[in-house]
């Protein structure tokens, strides 16, 4: 442990130790990809035909498995408040890459929905968590930005996973190429995890953003202080939240997990939503510096309804997708999209809560986010099954985010035990 801190010391010499924290976090987000749906999209199709069940029973089990997932969160976040974002994460890491072994042996329905369930608890909800957390304790100033930084593996994630996903299953098989994405999470994670993680900036005796004290910020950076989760659950704004990141969630994921499924109903071959998984990627990367800083510099009540709007937008954009031309607006709709969603989902909570229980209240809160996650693709299931066609199910979800919207400008409040951002009420 000494060697380790003695190498983040001398490193915080030349460069503040939190970007590194954003790197491995980052990388962390990356990793998550195959508990993701991005993933998942380039499965479902095989796993259905193998299995001998319908896009609405396939829909069902993640659904089902994602609910699970959920309700472990919380569970989850008082583990990270009691053992470190670094002790979590290798756990974490260690049980994602045999999750991936254990899905691809599925041999009957509810061996799908467990491995469904441990994938997307480990991946999409533990390994996301865990690596937000640790940003969050690093930075407050430019937290916005550094979640940007961050988010940018899920950008990576989604433009590589569904690739190598293809890549794997057209050589080897779709079970096989689970087990070569459960041994890259071990070989990418465990090394990186083990030698750079440091949990928070006071265990360097450093502060988060580098400041020496708090009024060198001018009295803008929060002392290690917050609500705790009883008083979180009293306030109106954690329910503003948390509404808000299950709609987000749900259909970001509706988008994600049904990508080839739309496109092909809309009459575009499988390779067209492999491509647009790139296009969404690079626009993601252009769009998160810009969305991290604006989460720095603008009110955050205004940042997270634009996310809501940009979020109803991309539902209807992807209806209209018949060509290529019309395949790359959308996925430079849907990039934008998912940078605000990834900078949201670290940002929000530390933000209007603070850090001082943060795990407990980001894993509550998340839960909420992943629930969302786990209905959000069943409206778009049952139109593909019962009608071939989904363009109208998407446009009546487009009408939720926009309600969300209008009530995060109005009633979205910091609570009153945490100080400091009066700035960006």
């Amino acid at each position: 442990m000494m060697g380790r801190q003695a190498l983040a010391q001398s490193v915080n010499r030349r460069v503040f130790y939190g970007w590194i924290m954003v790197f491995v976090a980052g990388f962390s987000i990356f990793a998550s990809g195959p508990g993701q749906s991005h993933t998942f999209s380039a499965f479902n199709a095989l796993i259905a035909a193998d299995l001998g069940i319908t896009n609405t029973e396939l829909a069902f089990a993640y659904s089902l498995a994602t609910v699970g997932a959920a309700s472990l969160l919380p569970l989850f976040g008082r583990q990270v408040e009691r053992f470190g974002s670094r002790r979590s994460l290798m756990g974490v890491s260690l049980a994602l890459g045999l999750a991936c072994l254990f899905f691809g042996a599925a041999a009957n329905f509810l061996w799908l929905v467990a491995g469904f369930g441990l994938l997307r608890f480990f991946g999409q909800g533990s390994m996301m968590l865990g690596a937000a957390n640790l940003v969050a304790q690093w930075f407050s100033l430019k937290r916005g930005f550094a979640m940007g930084l961050m988010a940018l593996g899920f950008a990576a994630s989604m433009a590589i996973h569904p690739t190598l996903a293809r890549v794997l299953i057209e050589a080897f098989g779709w079970r096989e190429a689970w087990i070569g994405l459960g041994v890259m999470t071990w070989v990418m994670m465990l090394p990186l995890l083990f030698l750079l993680v440091e949990d928070k900036p006071e265990d360097l005796g450093l502060r988060p953003d580098n400041t020496q004290e708090p009024e060198a910020a001018g009295g803008h950076v929060p002392a290690l202080g917050g609500a705790t989760l009883a008083e979180a659950l009293h306030h109106p704004s954690f329910y503003i939240v948390a509404t808000g990141l299950f709609m987000i969630s749900g259909l970001v994921t509706t988008l994600h997990f049904h990508q080839y499924n739309i496109l092909a109903s809309q009459g575009l071959e499988a390779k067209w939503a492999t491509l647009g998984f790139w296009f969404t990627a690079i626009s993601m990367v252009l769009a998160m510096p810009l969305v991290g800083r604006g989460f720095d510099r603008f009110r955050t009540r205004y940042m997270f309804a634009a996310a809501l709007c940009v979020q109803a937008t991309t539902l209807t954009a992807v209806t209209f997708v018949t060509s290529v031309p019309t395949l790359l607006a959308y996925s430079l709709a849907f990039g934008l999209n998912n940078a605000f969603s990834m900078t949201l989902f670290g940002y929000i909570f530390p933000r209007y809560f603070g850090r001082l229980n943060l795990g407990r209240i980001q894993g509550t809160g998340q839960m909420v986010a992943v629930v969302g996650a786990s209905v959000g693709p069943v409206p778009v299931s049952y139109a593909l099954d019962f009608w071939g066609d989904p363009v109208m199910t998407l446009r009546l979800l487009s009408l939720l985010p926009l309600a969300a919207a209008l009530i995060a400008v109005v009633f979205l409040r910091t609570a009153p035990q945490v100080k400091g951002y009066e700035h960006l009420e």
